[in-house]
């Protein structure tokens, strides 16, 4: 086992929006992998469409930078935990991980999630205290609390005493000291050289390489990722892929072997061990899966992935509107989609359901199943979505349930309210601290269960001023029952177009989630109720005109705007009795079972019960 010096593999960590693909764009443009003149689009690594929209990382990506005679393989990983499933396997490619923490919010839930799984892992962290430029930063504070977070993670002596680097990942400037001159990325570079040690390889030995992303290519096909362990890749070479268990999937020769240089990969003759590259001409084997020369039986060992937390059903779209804006509607359909999304994100588990029509999902949370939705829709997939379940989990005859760490900053003023509605939902408060500016920063500990559906309450309840970060903290016993919503909803009892003059009726009822012309149909959730009981209206209802003059003026009709509920909150808003239809063009809200007497005969059995 030789190192190979002119090569390190890192990956950058850190929370949503503390900077990390900013912080990639620098090196980037730095290094010279990008020209100066060259035209790159804000956050070049943030290539999905969802991804630029929501402002957040979503898959791994590799990039790599050429600095002096070294070349760093950088491995852009999500921040928030939902995506932990893209973390885990990346950090078996790399040697270590530049952990950025931004300088006035310090470390935070997800920064904690994917720290853990690097230590755990024995790798030596460098820390980049990121936006020290800010007005209210406090870069000292910031690295004593990493460091209270390293000791609390069970850090050892070696990654406890770590390097750090103060930077404005925005204004391209890095440094050991906040107050020496602020020039360029260099110090950073130097650092990561010195403290992030060479991969260490067999160079001799056969070829070995584990997989740990895929992607499907229009021209190549399927395309793996992985870090070659020992030996060296050659074009056309042929191969065989090994399961985890160690059983023999498939031979295939390597029809195209591309290394990752700047922001593009670049087809090469060879690639030795230690590096990162992308191999193509396999069908077969997917993530976690060993490629290696024919002659070698034992695959390379792999990390367990952490369970799934949270299932939805999805079935088909068998509403009166089905099939008038998706190309994609039958369960095969969707089937096939869905356990190709399996193939390469292996925290999803897909399991078919008695009715053969429906499947269940299951993820790490509420943000990972609602992208792969907006996803589908986007394909032109037509969906029923449930309401999200936590998995619950059986042990020693005692039932336990997953339960998140709930990290909350909000205004002294709205505490009282966040701690009261959080007691509700069984959290119990384990920390309580200013965090300046007249906030409070919160720190519960809450069944997951508890809080599906509590954002858009939290947001009320804050004004809109409070921030919730959560993660996934362990299992424990169930905590017994939970308040549901609790406001009934106001459903339609026929079909056809929402009238203006029959919503204007109806806006003493509650809150309408639709505007005049929408096409409704009978089951189909069209507002909030006041009270704590459905309603069934007729949103189609208009005003009788007569041939006779009317002594006064007409009104006109005025109404108060919906609200509109995206994706997430429609998901986190339904009861167990209710579906979302998701379609390319819209959300709707509606019962499980669309006629009335149906839903009259089921609460009977169930009260029968």
């Amino acid at each position: 086992m030789t190192p190979i010096e002119h090569l390190r593999n890192i990956a950058i960590i850190a929370h949503v929006d503390h900077g990390k693909t900013t912080l990639v764009d620098e090196l980037l443009k730095q290094s010279g992998a990008v020209r100066a003149n060259q035209q790159v689009a804000e956050r070049a690594l943030d290539s999905n469409d969802l991804e630029r929209e929501r402002g957040i990382t979503i898959l791994a990506k590799c990039t790599s930078v050429e600095w002096q005679d070294k070349r760093f393989n950088i491995v852009d990983t999500p921040g928030h935990a939902d995506f932990g499933g893209e973390v885990e396997r990346i950090l078996s490619m790399v040697d270590g991980v530049l952990l950025l923490v931004d300088a006035s919010e310090g470390p935070m839930p997800q920064t904690k999630f994917v720290t853990m799984k690097a230590l755990k892992r024995g790798l030596k962290p460098i820390v980049v205290i990121n936006k020290a430029d800010k007005p209210d930063a406090r870069p000292y504070e910031v690295q004593d609390e990493v460091f209270d977070l390293f000791a609390a993670l069970e850090a050892d002596e070696e990654q406890l005493d770590f390097p750090t680097i103060f930077a404005s990942a925005l204004n391209g400037w890095a440094m050991t000291d906040p107050d020496a001159p602020r020039e360029n990325m260099q110090p950073l570079f130097e650092t990561i050289v010195k403290h992030v040690p060479a991969p260490v390889a067999q160079q001799e030995g056969p070829f070995r390489m584990l997989a740990t992303t895929l992607e499907m290519d229009p021209y190549l096909g399927r395309m793996l990722t992985g870090r070659i362990y020992s030996g060296r890749a050659r074009m056309n070479m042929t191969v065989k892929a090994l399961s985890r268990t160690g059983e023999r999937l498939q031979e295939a020769r390597l029809t195209k072997l591309l290394a990752f240089r700047g922001l593009q990969r670049v087809p090469v003759e060879e690639a030795q061990a230690g590096d990162i590259v992308a191999v193509a001409g396999l069908e077969k084997p997917t993530v976690a899966d060993t490629i290696c020369e024919i002659s070698v039986d034992e695959p390379l060992p792999s990390l367990p992935i952490d369970p799934p937390t949270l299932a939805m059903t999805f079935s088909v779209n068998d509403s009166p509107l089905a099939g008038r804006e998706g190309d994609k509607v039958t369960s095969r359909m969707i089937r096939d989609r869905l356990l190709r999304e399996a193939e390469g994100n292996v925290a999803l588990q897909i399991t078919e359901t008695e009715d053969k029509d429906a499947y269940q999902v299951a993820g790490r949370g509420e943000l990972q199943l609602g992208v792969l939705i907006e996803t589908m829709r986007r394909e032109g997939y037509e969906l029923s979505i449930s309401r999200p379940r936590v998995l619950v989990q059986q042990s020693d005859g005692q039932r336990l349930e997953p339960i998140e760490e709930v990290q909350v900053d909000v205004d002294e003023a709205y505490s009282g309210p966040v701690v009261d509605k959080m007691s509700q939902r069984k959290a119990e408060l384990q920390e309580m601290k200013p965090s300046g500016g007249d906030k409070v920063r919160l720190r519960f500990l809450a069944p997951a269960r508890g809080l599906i559906g509590y954002h858009g309450e939290f947001l009320t309840d804050t004004r809109g001023t409070g921030i919730m970060h959560r993660v996934f903290h362990g299992y424990a016993h169930y905590k017994g029952p939970i308040q549901g919503r609790r406001n009934g909803v106001i459903i339609a009892d026929s079909s056809g177009q929402a009238a203006s003059y029959a919503l204007w009726n109806l806006e003493d009822r509650g809150i309408m989630f639709i505007t005049p012309g929408t096409a409704v149909y009978e089951g189909m959730i069209i507002g909030e109720h006041n009270r704590d009981v459905d309603l069934e209206v007729n949103p189609m209802k208009s005003k009788q005109l007569t041939n006779f003059r009317a002594s006064g003026k007409d009104e006109a009709v005025r109404l108060t705007p919906p609200r509109e509920l995206s994706l997430e909150q429609a998901l986190s808003y339904i009861e167990d009795d209710e579906l979302v239809e998701a379609t390319p063009k819209s959300i709707r809200l509606r019962k499980r079972l669309l006629d009335h007497h149906a839903r009259k005969r089921q609460s009977r059995q169930r009260e029968a019960v």
